[in-house]
């Protein structure tokens, strides 16, 4: 994979997760689904350990969107966001996940 394609996808990833932006988190969830989901349609055959890393990037953002809604400063990296919201708190609001699509895609061969 290039890192110009990487770049890209962070950038996307970066732009509608914005922390200021005003919406829901199951708004922003839905704005994020379809870039994720094409990405991972181009480039399912990358390295299967870059998809935990990007999926921990994408939930960084969320939870630091959070933590602003919260009136807390910060942005979503102390231990104490992460057992505020796990994954399966993002994973239950409908976030596609990389990592999670990878599996299944390896399975179904």
């Amino acid at each position: 994979m290039r890192k110009k394609s990487l770049k890209a996808l962070k950038d996307k990833v970066r732009s509608r997760t914005i922390r200021s932006r005003g919406d829901s988190l199951e708004r922003i969830i839905a704005d994020l689904n379809p870039v994720l989901r094409g990405w991972f349609g181009d480039f399912q055959h990358a390295t299967p350990a870059l998809f935990g890393v990007l999926d921990g990037f994408v939930r960084r953002r969320l939870r630091g969107i959070l933590r602003k809604q919260d009136k807390r400063p910060g942005a979503g990296r102390c231990r104490g966001d992460h057992q505020r919201w796990p994954n399966a708190f993002f994973a239950e609001r409908g976030l596609f996940t990389l990592h999670t699509a990878y599996e299944q895609a390896r399975g179904s061969r």
